[in-house]
């Protein structure tokens, strides 16, 4: 039984990045954002690792949350089970309801740059050394894929 006002119709992806992520590579998320949307997060991380209830959270190189009412974009890294400290600083708000937009994620040899539509961002360092660990690239939240890449 499904009540239909309630259901959000939330995207969920997950792809492998072939060979783990290294210098130069260029991720790139394109979709159009729901016209009510609270958040949506955009990950770049470890696999999980174990089976079923026993799944243990894999590290996360870089987590990209967007938070539509504060207009943020929140950016951390999780490493060993720990979240780290938080960043928040932004000089704008690329996103808005119902529109698209091409996100990428560019990775250089000290940081991530996340430019949207062209225009950078901003920057997140890397807290994770390890760059080919990372494998997984996940999407989720309020918007619709129309490419990863």
């Amino acid at each position: 039984m499904t009540d239909k006002g309630n259901i959000r119709n939330e995207e969920d992806y997950v792809g492998e990045i072939k060979g783990g992520l290294r210098p130069t590579m260029r991720l790139v998320v394109m979709g159009i954002v729901h016209k009510q949307p609270k958040s949506m997060v955009v990950l770049v991380a470890c696999p999980s690792k174990g089976e079923g209830d026993e799944e243990i959270e894999g590290d996360v190189g870089l987590e990209l949350k967007v938070n539509f009412s504060e207009k943020a974009v929140l950016r951390n890294a999780r490493l060993s089970g720990k979240w780290g400290a938080l960043e928040t600083a932004l000089s704008f708000f690329p996103f808005a309801p119902g529109e698209p937009f091409k996100m990428e994620i560019v990775c250089e040899h000290q940081q991530f740059r996340i430019l949207v539509d062209g225009q950078p961002l901003c920057g997140f360092t890397h807290r994770l050394t390890q760059l080919a660990s990372l494998t997984a690239l996940r999407v989720h939240g309020d918007l619709q894929l129309t490419k990863v890449a």
